[in-house]
């Protein structure tokens, strides 16, 4: 057998492309010069995500209110009485610190030490026990302070 072209076909010739032509200050590597690159700017299409003042405001003013209806009747000990406002002070204070958290995790915020929703992370055992151990002796030190009003 050879290796040549069979009888009756045409003998077609390899012929080099001509290089592409190429713009003015670009060689075949990229740029000539690094001033003629223009920097490259990085822009955030999407707004950032951040807690607005109507939400803020209601968290606020339920906070402030009931840490008053707390603390005034713990500070002054006004009878009876004093002790059911402290708790509903307290109640109203947990209320606005649930509505803070949600507001906050609707806008992507996380707690310190915590993994945020979208990353599919496991939070540290440790960090959450952590935040139970301080969130009990909070309620614990609260419904004490209360009780001893009676």
């Amino acid at each position: 057998m050879e290796a040549g072209p069979r009888e009756g076909e045409p003998i077609t010739q390899v012929t080099q492309e001509a290089p592409p032509r190429l713009s003015p200050g670009l060689s075949p590597d990229g740029p000539d010069e690094e001033e003629a690159v223009t920097p490259e700017v990085e822009v955030e299409l999407r707004p950032q995500r951040r807690l607005r003042i109507w939400q803020l405001a209601p968290i606020v003013m339920l906070a402030a209110v009931g840490s008053l209806m707390f603390a005034f009747p713990l500070a002054f000990g006004t009878g009876d009485v004093g002790a059911v406002v402290a708790m509903l002070g307290l109640l109203i204070s947990c209320c606005a610190a649930g509505g803070a958290m949600m507001a906050a995790r609707r806008v992507g915020h996380t707690w310190p030490g915590l993994p945020s929703r979208a990353s599919g992370e496991r939070p540290d055992w440790r960090v959450v026990a952590l935040y139970v151990t301080m969130a009990a002796a909070l309620v614990a030190l609260a419904v004490w302070r209360v009780a001893r009003l009676r």
